[in-house]
């Protein structure tokens, strides 16, 4: 990372912010980027200022006094510690630290934890928030208003072909500040996108521009793609010039990730470029599009055009559901990984979130946030209504053996020979929400927990709030009744990105201003009326 585009004054090197502008008018990216980032930080007083260039070579600050939850076994949890950070990385975390003259952030009534970790998000919808609030994947046939205001249709063949390079900009650095706000320091960003390079470049400049660490998926150029209305459509062979431009260091913020939809045709061919170019392959995997049968053939190795296309531990698949045994023993005996969105996959008809399928097999997924068209990206969020949906299904297992003295039936052993699962507990999703998914995106040797050595990723949270207090059991408190107003501060890599409640260098007002003028055009490209209040027909 440059020191002094860090701090606002952009150089020219290569893939720098300073040269992506010079190429606006032809991308079509808004000229005045630089505009909607750089908000001064008059507003903080002096004694109240977050740590002079934290981030940078040799600066140190320690975070002193927070009930830490660490997330790694060995460095344990306290009621009471330190965390000692120099440059971008942890160098210490236990009570009553030294730290010499080092800058300190006061974090006692507040708890320090690793950030968010979403392993599966559609950034590029930003703009579209709520639009398919009461929809599903795909039109069932019924005529009902859920049943015909579907992803598949409105947001896939209708908004997603007319988006511009400068659409695509500015709905990936709103949504990306905006989970950075929420705590989310990390995402894998399934953007969908690629109707041309540039709606590529402006999407991967989206997410450096945002300052938060992220996994650019290089996925299809969705709708366009089926209409044939993308004659600049490049994918998946520009994968090769994606990587060589923006993704020549591994240790940078931002890095990538291969996309290869199994429902597409000749899908193997961009597994073979991602492959090739050691990238993870991810694709979503789930009940609808006939999709089980093709999990079969990879799970047996017998997949693609080639037939000898398998599954291996560079794949990343998300939602799985509705798949069948043979699928799930592929995905396991390969080690892949597997992210679950799971109040998305309730809401829209993917499936049953298969939480007691992983528990089964002794798996663990991560945690995503999928589509802001319909449900929030929060993580609290995606917490909650994990922990809520298995304990439903387990309680209700309990319930029907009937509970002593006066048992009904008792419980089968198949598929869970040692009995009814286990009950998620707080703890268990959020190591799903953090280190789960730093193992996700091949980010655990850097990110994921508070570990010495490892770069500092940390989310700071209010436990004095009104929400919150008293303190009484800190796993409990942010998984149980915290939401996004308690995230206080979010660090990444080091630098400070949100201080006391507040974004740092971000002009919001322009920023949203940007995003509703490209809502407005993409509802009027596409020719969907704005409607505030949409009617329901059939009542």
């Amino acid at each position: 990372m440059c020191r002094l585009c860090d701090r606002g004054f952009p150089q020219d090197h290569p893939g720098s912010r300073r040269n992506f502008l010079k190429t606006a008018a032809a991308t079509g990216v808004a000229a005045s980027a630089l505009d909607l980032l750089m908000a001064g930080q008059a507003a903080a007083h002096d004694d109240d200022r977050e740590p002079d260039d934290s981030g940078g070579h040799g600066r140190r600050y320690v975070i002193r006094g927070g009930a830490v939850m660490s997330m790694d076994p060995k460095v344990g949890d306290f009621a009471q510690a330190d965390v000692l950070v120099e440059g971008k990385k942890i160098l210490a975390v236990g009570p009553s630290l030294h730290a010499g003259g080092a800058a300190v952030i006061d974090a006692h009534g507040r708890i320090v934890m690793p950030g968010f970790i979403d392993t599966h998000h559609h950034l590029f919808e930003t703009s579209l928030r709520s639009f398919l609030a009461n929809g599903v994947l795909q039109n069932d046939k019924t005529g009902s208003p859920s049943g015909s205001t579907t992803y598949f249709e409105f947001i896939l063949l209708q908004f997603a072909p007319v988006y511009r390079a400068q659409d695509v900009y500015i709905n990936e650095l709103f949504g990306s500040l905006s989970q950075l706000d929420a705590g989310v320091t990390t995402v894998h960003d399934i953007s969908q996108i690629h109707h041309s390079p540039q709606h590529s470049d402006a999407a991967i400049r989206g997410l450096m521009d945002s300052g938060r660490r992220a996994v650019f998926g290089y996925f299809e150029s969705a709708g366009a793609a089926i209409l044939g209305t993308n004659p600049g459509n490049k994918y998946p062979d520009d994968a090769v010039r994606i990587k060589n431009r923006w993704f020549s260091s591994s240790d940078q913020l931002v890095t990538m990730i291969m996309g290869g939809e199994v429902y597409l045709p000749g899908y193997e061919k961009a597994w073979k470029i991602g492959r090739d170019l050691g990238l993870q392959v991810a694709a979503h995997i789930l009940s609808p599009f006939g999709i089980r049968p093709t999990l079969d053939l990879l799970a047996q190795g017998k997949a693609g055009d080639s037939g000898t296309l398998g599954i291996g531990p560079d794949n990343l698949f998300v939602h799985m559901t509705g798949m069948s045994d043979e699928g799930w023993k592929g995905v396991k005996d390969a080690g892949a990984q597997v992210s679950l969105a799971v109040p998305i996959e309730m809401n829209m008809r993917h499936g049953m979130p298969p939480i007691l399928k992983m528990q089964s097999l002794k798996l663990e997924p991560s945690l995503s946030s999928d589509v802001e068209c319909t449900l929030t990206a929060d993580f609290f969020t995606q917490m909650r209504a994990t922990m809520n949906v298995q304990r439903a299904l387990v309680n209700q297992m309990i319930l029907d053996t009937g509970l002593p003295p006066n048992p009904l039936n008792p419980w089968p052993t198949a598929p869970f020979p040692d009995g009814i699962p286990e009950l998620l507990t707080t703890r268990d999703v959020l190591r799903f929400a953090t280190i789960n998914g730093a193992k996700a995106l091949r980010l655990d040797k850097k990110v994921g927990t508070l570990t010495p050595g490892k770069e500092a990723d940390i989310i700071i949270l209010d436990a004095n709030a009104i929400n919150v207090a008293p303190l009484n059991n800190v796993p409990g408190a942010v998984v149980s009744l915290m939401e996004r107003s308690n995230v206080e501060t979010v660090i990444v890599a080091g630098k400070v990105r949100k201080w006391k409640g507040r974004l740092l260098d971000v002009n919001l007002s322009r920023l949203r201003r940007e995003l509703e003028d490209s809502r407005d055009y993409l509802f009027s490209a596409a020719h969907i009326p704005q409607d505030l209040f949409p009617k329901d027909p059939f009542r």
